[in-house]
């Protein structure tokens, strides 16, 4: 439309009438997108230059690089808590087994720890120089996106002829962390070829919800504007030039077609981010994507992750259970005292023999109770908590390492070893060994699960601390400060189908040998000696939102465990079906095991978790926990997070694999009422192959789901299932590098800028420092920015309808012909200076304070209707402008009496005061700023009636006749409305204004 002004037949007015409206809006739409992306430069720079050690052929010392330097083949060296920056193959550890402990947390959402095995042909070498002096070639498969596989080859050519295969044990993907040690690896995929990269969706760049509403109405009325032009040609009638006038009128009517609106909502929406940015009680809140702060304002489904976004990814040890007394945080001492009585015992006993001359290496004996003398007599408390808290100390996977260097390997116990034992036979040396010793080391314990370093590192706050540990024995000191140690003689571990971990244990100076076993309660329920209260006990525990683990031991004798192990080493040698005979004969013994204790371990909660979560279930959002961790923990925190409430069931989803279960399984929740939902990943992908749709329509009538075990790359794909399935608006709040795709699918991504770096804040149009602060986000912020917008952009339309309603009555009333009833500057002075102000001054609007909207979350369920801007509220605000552009044409056409120019100049000023009180009809909560804009534009306009000569008539506009049309017209105009909307407030009030 602007270029055909270009055309002198066609041409209404001054070129700048078209072309300098259209400018300014194409001008601040390119600047605010090229802020944003300027943004996101500068933040990928920042990640892409963190700086890494490559090692160099030809020099001793290592050069550091940025990270966008690395390539395929470089040999880089990772230290302690530093992120993997690219894929690796690991060559060497500074660990002497070649073992490293990985956290994985961003790749796939599981807390425990990793362990990864270095190459064992580099391994062996002597240094890291020596790499460059060996001839050997890697294999690698082409990149893929399975994080849990990988397939390869090392070849050494030199010599040795050996071939190692590799597979996910050898390899560090990037954004792992390394745990323990530090670690030197080669680079084999880059940049996008590697598996945290590939596992993430391409971002799209999205667009909100009210902006395709507003795309929707602009096209109704586009549609206005040809409509309009073909009702005046077919009243003027097809004589003559006729397209001509046809063109004509479609240009003048095309001021309905808002073309600021763009503007005034691009700024209004820098507006929103900047005073989201600026709200002190979410400090800290970085908007990253200022296209869509009113989707915030209209959320009906919330993801969240669990690791690191819900919970603090921190264990703490919290209660000991022993069936007949319990012990909690305030009462931990008791346990230290009982500790230190029962030790103190076991020192009097020693002594006693100490005097009786006795030989070996220090006279130590463990208290034991004969337990063949029958385990019914009831133990004194002391004995049980000693039990308990040494089978907790023993019975693990847990290595003590110590920070500072000791210059011995075989002297890393601690201080104080032995000496002060009566009758030590240590060398006096040993002894001074110890003063040499640097006086501060720390101890740091690794494994794989944080749930056991909780465990280990509270036996060593009661007084029984674990000292060391190799492969083959283990170390306790004890309240006193003597050693005991312990030969492992097997070894047990954690899987997730038996559930459980056992130790079987030699104690060195006893002879006793004694099987440890810990495990969840639904397995140790039937291992277990009957009792009646470990079912109840771990129920309670479960819904305070404790991980339990029960504890249990059995004692053998040298016969019964000779015969154990016979049977378990054949069992290992067998060639069929080798894992379930082996299974076998370790069920042999875990049967009637004595039970000790049950521990309580807590996943801490992030700050105000809680409340934030009550929130937001009350304004009607339904939220989903999309996690990769395992089940019970899911569970565990759904409860403690009060996700799921108290008063609701759960309903966890059995595996199914085919398409019958599948059918049955659903088919069984489908009868349960208000039943939170758990699901694994491998189930709903079965579900979703087959039954997608009724499962979602289950899952989304639910009031919670937790759906565990999911990939990076599921996580997404729900999201845009529920997005598909109920055309509603999603959110996504994660923090780790896995739930990147799911932030950049949904609607509104938030990011959580936590202590597992920064991928998710980076990626996310919102990042905020915890979750609480969501709710204020959602709430006040996202209810503001969509009201504010709603009405802003409903104005601008109402601006553009009114001046070419006017426009219609005087071409209508001058037979039809196409000329504007404004000029030049007018039309154009209309649009900016006299109600630019006023108008974009409603972005400071607020329906209800901050407060009142947190305090009553129920406000927000409207919200998501839509009901702010629909096709009912356009229609009104259509009407409105129909009727007063009419009425203020009409009234001028009147009221005038002798020349044109005053009706430019009765109309023209009405327009601009109607358009002024309309702004003031509308505001629901006054601002300074406001008040300000308005006398601002009505300054402007009377200065422009004493300036611009040319328009007005400047000897009329002083005549009082001139004063009382306008009024009339414009009361005329104003007053049927602020009836109207004061008779509605009066008889059915908004929801919002019943509150403040």
């Amino acid at each position: 439309m602007a270029t055909s002004q270009f055309i002198p037949d066609i041409r209404i007015g001054y070129l700048y009438t078209y072309w300098g409206p259209l400018t300014f809006v194409l001008t601040v739409t390119i600047f605010r997108e090229a802020v944003d992306d300027i943004r996101r430069h500068r933040r990928d720079k920042e990640v892409n230059s963190q700086k890494y050690r490559r090692l160099v052929r030809g020099r001793d010392t290592s050069e550091l690089v940025p990270s966008s330097k690395l390539r395929v083949g470089d040999l880089v060296i990772v230290e302690k808590d530093q992120r993997v920056p690219a894929d690796l193959v690991l060559l060497r550890t500074t660990e002497r087994s070649g073992a490293c402990f990985v956290r994985t947390d961003q790749l796939d959402g599981e807390t425990d720890w990793k362990l990864r095995l270095a190459v064992p042909a580099t391994q062996k070498l002597d240094s890291d120089m020596q790499l460059f002096d060996i001839k050997a070639s890697l294999y690698v498969e082409k990149p893929q996106r399975d994080i849990h596989s990988f397939i390869g080859t090392f070849t050494r050519h030199d010599g040795y002829g050996s071939e190692d295969s590799l597979d996910v044990e050898n390899t560090l993907w990037a954004n792992c962390v390394v745990a323990s040690g530090s670690a030197l690896g080669v680079v084999v995929y880059t940049g996008s070829e590697t598996r945290s990269v590939m596992n993430n969706s391409q971002p799209r760049s999205k667009v909100g919800l009210l902006d395709m509403e507003i795309n929707q109405l602009t096209k109704v009325l586009f549609g206005a504007v040809l409509g309009l032009a073909m009702v005046m040609m077919c009243l003027k009638g097809f004589s003559g030039p006729w397209y001509r006038y046809m063109f004509r009128f479609v240009l003048l009517f095309s001021y309905i077609i808002p073309i600021s609106l763009r503007v005034n909502l691009d700024m209004g929406k820098a507006f929103y981010s900047w005073s989201i940015q600026r709200d002190q009680e979410i400090a800290g809140t970085v908007v990253r994507s200022t296209t869509i702060p009113e989707e915030l304002g209209r959320i009906s489904y919330l993801l969240s992750d669990k690791t690191g976004t819900l919970t603090q990814n921190e264990m703490v040890f919290k209660k000991l259970h022993l069936g007949t007394v319990s012990y909690g945080t305030e009462t931990f001492d008791e346990v230290s005292s009982h500790l230190g009585t029962a030790y103190a015992q076991l020192s009097k006993q020693m002594s006693v023999e100490g005097g009786a001359g006795s030989s070996g290496p220090s006279p130590i004996h463990v208290l034991t109770v004969p337990s063949n003398s029958g385990s019914k007599v009831r133990r004194s408390e002391v004995t049980r908590v000693q039990e308990a808290v040494k089978a907790v100390a023993l019975c693990h996977n847990v290595t003590p390492v110590y920070e500072e260097t000791v210059p011995q390997e075989g002297k890393k116990e601690e201080r104080g070893q032995g000496d002060e034992s009566p009758g030590s036979i240590e060398s006096q040396t040993e002894a001074d060994q110890h003063y040499w010793q640097p006086k501060k080391e720390t101890c740091v314990y690794q494994a794989s699960s944080p749930d056991e370093v909780a465990l280990v590192k509270w036996t060593e706050e009661v007084g029984l601390a674990l000292v060391r540990r190799d492969l083959a024995s283990m170390q306790l000191r004890t309240p006193e400060g003597v050693t005991h140690t312990y030969t492992i003689m097997q070894i047990f571990p954690f899987t997730s189908e038996t559930k459980r971990m056992g130790i079987i244990l030699k104690e060195e100076h006893t002879g006793e040998i004694v099987f440890y076993l810990k495990g969840a309660d639904v397995v140790m329920s039937g291992i277990v000696q009957y009792n009646d209260w470990l079912e109840e006990e771990c129920g309670n525990m479960a819904r305070e939102g404790l991980r339990t683990l029960v504890v249990a031991k059995k004692t053998l004798t040298e016969e019964q465990y000779m015969d154990f192990e016979t049977r378990y080493n054949a069992a290992r040698m067998s060639v069929s079906d080798r894992v379930a005979r082996v299974a076998a004969v370790v069920e042999s013994l875990e049967r009637e095991m004595e039970l000790l204790c049950v521990t309580g371990v807590e996943d801490r909660l992030q700050d105000r978790v809680r409340p934030t979560l009550e929130l937001l279930r009350n304004a009607g959002i339904k939220i989903w926990m999309l996690t990769g961790d395992k089940l019970e923990t899911a569970t565990c925190i759904a409860k403690s997070s009060r996700l799921v409430s108290r008063t609701q069931g759960l309903h966890v989803f059995k595996s199914v694999v085919t398409r019958t279960d599948a059918h049955l399984e659903l088919n069984t929740f489908r009868k349960k009422q208000d039943c939170a939902l758990v699901i694994s990943g491998d189930s709903l992908e079965v579900c979703l192959q087959y039954y997608q749709h009724e499962f979602l329509e289950l899952a989304c009538s639910c009031p919670a789901v937790v759906c565990c075990r999911c990939s990076p790359t599921q996580k997404a794909e729900v999201v845009r299932l529920i997005q598909r399935h109920t055309g509603r608006r999603t959110a996504a709040v994660g923090d780790g590098g896995n739930d990147v795709s799911m932030i950049q699918a949904a609607d509104a991504g938030i990011g959580i800028a936590g202590r597992e770096g920064l991928q998710a804040s980076l990626a996310a149009d919102f990042s905020i420092p915890q979750f609480s602060h969501l709710a204020r986000l959602l709430l006040v912020h996202g209810r503001r920015s969509y009201k504010r917008s709603a009405s802003l952009s409903q104005f601008v339309i109402h601006r553009g309808l009114i001046i070419s309603t006017m426009q219609a009555v005087f071409s209508s009333v001058f037979y039809f012909s196409s000329v504007a009833l404004y000029q030049g500057f007018l039309m154009v002075g209309y649009a900016t200076l006299y109600t630019m102000f006023p108008v974009f001054s409603l972005v400071l609007d607020k329906d209800v304070s901050g407060k009142i909207a947190l305090t009553y979350p129920e406000l927000y369920k409207e919200l998501s209707k839509g009901r702010s801007l629909s096709f009912k509220t356009f229609f009104m605000w259509v009407l409105i402008s129909i009727y007063q552009g009419g009425v203020i044409m009409y009234g001028a056409l009147v009221m005038f009496e002798d020349e044109f120019i005053h009706i430019v100049a009765i109309s023209f000023t009405s327009l601009v005061l109607t358009e002024l009180i309309m702004v003031a009809l509308t505001v629901r909560t006054w601002h300074y700023i406001m008040v300000l804009a308005e006398l601002l534009s009505l300054g402007l306009y009377i200065l422009s009636l004493i300036v611009l000569k040319d328009y007005f008539d400047s000897e009329f506009i002083q005549t009082t006749d001139f004063l009382w049309k306008v009024l009339v017209i414009t009361l005329v105009s104003c007053l049927p409305l602020y009836i109207l909307k004061f008779l509605r407030k009066k008889f059915s009030p908004p929801s919002y204004s019943k509150l403040s």
